[in-house]
């Protein structure tokens, strides 16, 4: 399975932050989408990707005046990202091993999704109920 068909599945809404936001704000999107990180774009281009995590741990370091801080001082700009043509098995390594829980689908330096930990899970079952399903078949029929 490649990362394309996730986003078939999942669809193409994609959820952006800009990056003079604050803090605050991204909170407030946040909990509004239910989702828990989001790509930041400034003048329309990617730099970088802020998530619960992020804004925990520089709370925990900064206290409560980090709500008024934009996320372009809080995210993350090195972020590691994907393309569609990707394998869900090599992505699903790479977000194990650096713990990763959401990377961004880039493709000819546009932002066309982004995919989380959970969405490669829910692949990867979705995968094993089909072949539990096929083996199932094939021991029926003989």
């Amino acid at each position: 399975m490649r990362i394309a068909e996730i986003l078939r599945n999942k669809g193409n809404s994609i959820v952006t932050i800009d990056a003079h936001t604050t803090v605050n704000g991204l909170l407030c999107d946040l909990a509004r989408h239910n989702i828990g990180a989001m790509v930041v774009i400034d003048d329309g281009a990617v730099v970088g990707i802020i998530s619960e995590r992020d804004v925990v741990r520089r709370l925990h370091e900064r206290g409560p005046d980090l709500l008024d801080t934009p996320v372009s001082e809080v995210m993350t700009a090195l972020m590691y990202t994907c393309v569609p043509a990707d394998a869900v098995d090599s992505i699903a390594a790479i977000m194990t091993e650096r713990r990763i829980r959401h990377l961004p689908v880039i493709e000819d330096g546009g932002l066309l999704g982004i995919v989380s930990i959970g969405d490669v899970v829910k692949s990867r079952i979705d995968e094993l109920k089909s072949e539990r399903d096929q083996l199932e078949s094939y021991i029926d029929q003989g």
